[in-house]
């Protein structure tokens, strides 16, 4: 089917939740690269907004999959499923976690977290004890607990009434935090991103995580980092609150866990963790064999196979090449970021039109509001690939400036 006729019957029987898609099919992808239907080439920067952290069939992970989709691809939890089960234990030997339950999402894996850290209190007997504290800008999802726990009011206003029980702060305010928690004898927990993604790109501070765990432990409230975005060595870590020293006692994943495959987790330490007993929580597909053999093939890559140390190297450099070009243009107000999870802020609201260009010189880039744009590329992405998106960007940069008189978005 070409294009045209795709679009047209796509408008006719897809719900319109995506706005006005950019005008393009893939078919094909090797690597950091797609090809479309038209037969045109482009760089994913984007990697399904974090998700393709080994890019575009990587022989690992396509022969996991394939050699598991002919063996079994899915059996009810009443049974034991040894994907599952390794998978586990991997993320259980490579973090502070004690257990893990998979999900099939983000928003999924959230939402238990937030179930576990309410009912950790109620079996003790303190039910009043179910608040969560979270962050102005942030994101948790779209279902409508997340929604109530995301930041960000155009999100969840449609909606209301959204789960009660949630409220937020300003990242990096430690008063806020300490005022708005009271005694904490409300507040179960305390949830955040240890990089807000689509709120801007904004990492938070070492020592402000480190002093969120010390009021949640004066307080008795669990700590849940958001790490659907930020984890899996996106960041030159294989979860981003290592770089703070501190551990949570709730933690969440999605997105880059299956390398494309849909599959989420909530991560908890003990004795959180056995707070959760049988006929409290579920899933029909939460950690099926496919999803599982996909995950352990990225833990393998990102762990045995050097990414998360090849993300940080080379996202410093990216970091301090993207620094050096915005001192080159007033178009750019801050680039920001961690490993390669990286975002360039405009003085103005100039990221979509900057992402319409680069898609037109074939690069595929995200924003974030208005006014970022937000470049997850796979992990895989080499020197030579970075080197080739700074040219282009910048000859984007500096056609928008021309164009617009210098510093007009």
């Amino acid at each position: 089917m070409n294009l045209d006729s795709l679009m047209e019957l796509d408008r006719k029987v897809y719900f319109n939740t995506f706005g006005t898609r950019v005008p393009a099919c893939f078919t094909r992808g090797e690597g950091v690269w797609l090809w479309d239907t038209e037969g045109r080439k482009y760089m994913d920067m984007l990697a399904g907004i974090a998700v393709s952290v080994l890019g575009h069939g990587h022989p690992k992970l396509v022969e996991a999959i394939c050699t598991q989709a002919r063996e079994l691809i899915h059996c009810s939890n009443y049974y034991y499923i040894e994907k599952q089960t390794l998978l586990a234990r991997q993320l259980v030997e490579n973090t502070c976690a004690d257990r893990v339950f998979f999900c099939n999402s983000g928003a999924e894996a959230n939402e238990g977290a937030v179930k576990l850290a309410r009912i950790h209190y109620y079996k003790q007997g303190r039910q009043g004890k179910y608040r969560i504290l979270c962050l102005h800008n942030s994101f948790h999802g779209r279902t409508i607990t997340t929604l109530a726990a995301t930041g960000q009011e155009k999100y969840s206003k449609p909606f209301e009434p959204v789960t009660p029980g949630f409220c937020h702060v300003p990242l990096h305010d430690l008063k806020a935090l300490d005022a708005a928690t009271g005694d904490g004898s409300q507040f179960c927990a305390v949830m955040m991103e240890p990089v807000q993604g689509e709120g801007g790109v904004y990492p938070a501070e070492n020592a402000y995580l480190q002093e969120v765990r010390k009021i949640c432990d004066q307080k008795d409230m669990l700590l849940i980092f958001d790490e659907i975005q930020c984890g899996m060595g996106r960041t030159g870590k294989l979860m981003a609150f290592e770089y703070a020293g501190v551990e949570p006692d709730i933690f969440t994943l999605a997105k880059a866990l299956g390398g494309g495959v849909p599959i989420g987790a909530f991560l908890a330490r003990e004795p959180v963790a056995s707070s959760l007993t049988p006929g409290e929580h579920g899933s029909t597909f939460g950690g099926n064999p496919l999803a599982c053999a996909a995950g352990l093939a990225v833990m393998e890559e990102l762990v045995q196979g050097g990414l998360v140390q090849w993300a940080g190297e080379l996202g410093e450099e990216f970091l301090k090449k993207l620094k050096a070009l915005a001192g080159r243009h007033p178009l750019i107000r801050e680039v920001r970021g961690r490993g390669l999870m990286l975002g360039i802020e405009y003085i103005g609201p100039a990221a979509g039109e900057i992402k319409k260009r680069l898609f037109e010189r074939g690069i595929l880039a995200g924003t974030a509001g208005e006014s970022v744009t937000r470049l997850l590329p796979p992990l895989i992405l080499a020197r030579n690939d970075m080197e080739f998106f700074l040219r282009i960007y910048e000859d984007v940069i500096q056609l928008i400036e021309n164009v617009n008189g210098g510093t007009k978005a």
